[in-house]
């Protein structure tokens, strides 16, 4: 008899904790899609985000921005999409896709990147059309291939590329590997790839200065996280790790 008053006192004891603790919350999950050139400042504030919301697991889809719209525009799940240019992001807002009006929050401008030294003494835009300097350059639909294009016309120089890649951070690896003597990146990107490549500035960069929109989308699964998110990337906390990675802001 003890005994088993004993283990129902037990039970008892485990009901109540139990009931005080309470289940625990259920995560939520927060599709956000960006491009490439974002990877550091996005993951940078997917853990303030998550760290002001307890509970919210922040999934981050990195790409070039014309293959994200794409996607938005097929049915991907994504609750915000952060392009590299406005014209990506036309094509999610021309398709419904966009929550109110797009947000301008960064602005960016290409750099030449060389692997450190800089062996072929790249100095201008012009150089890289030199027959001796292989160059790889992001393909034409996406925005830093768009800027290139804007500044080949703006000088006169064609560039004969050897490969055209899908985003920066592929052009980035193509250069910091030694398998090319020069890239056209943004200056973010030079700046968070360290010792890994060499960074040239030209003055006709300022010919293509990409300006980057953000928006919660119309069909977020989460739309009040979406629109708390893009405040985070609007507001202080944001502009100030976008400033501090490189980016201009409004």
């Amino acid at each position: 008899m003890r005994t088993r008053l004993q283990v129902l006192l037990a039970a008892v004891v485990v009901a109540l904790l139990s009931g005080c603790g309470g289940a625990a919350p259920e995560t939520r999950e927060l599709n956000v899609f960006a491009a490439a050139s974002l990877t550091d400042t996005f993951t940078a504030l997917k853990a303030q985000f998550e760290t002001e919301n307890p509970g919210v697991e922040v999934r981050l889809n990195f790409a070039g921005s014309s293959d994200l719209a794409q996607q938005i525009v097929n049915g991907a799940p994504a609750d915000v999409f952060a392009a590299a240019n406005e014209s990506t992001m036309t094509t999610v807002v021309d398709a419904g896709q966009v929550a109110g009006e797009p947000t301008p929050f960064a602005t960016n401008v290409l750099q030449i990147a060389t692997p450190p030294g800089n062996p072929k003494g790249v100095a201008t835009f012009a150089d890289l059309a030199r027959p001796d300097v292989t160059v790889v350059v992001c393909a034409p639909q996406v925005p830093c291939g768009s800027a290139t294009e804007k500044i080949e016309r703006a000088t006169g120089v064609t560039l004969s590329p050897v490969s055209e890649e899908p985003d920066v951070r592929s052009v980035l690896g193509k250069v910091s590997t030694g398998n090319a003597d020069a890239g056209l990146v943004y200056v973010t990107d030079v700046r968070s790839a360290g010792d890994s490549v060499q960074g040239v500035a030209f003055p006709e960069a300022d010919q293509a200065v990409n300006d980057y929109p953000i928006a919660a989308l119309s069909s977020a699964p989460q739309p009040e996280l979406a629109a708390s998110f893009v405040a985070l990337a609007t507001g202080e906390f944001g502009r100030k790790t976008l400033e501090d990675a490189g980016f201009g802001t409004p």
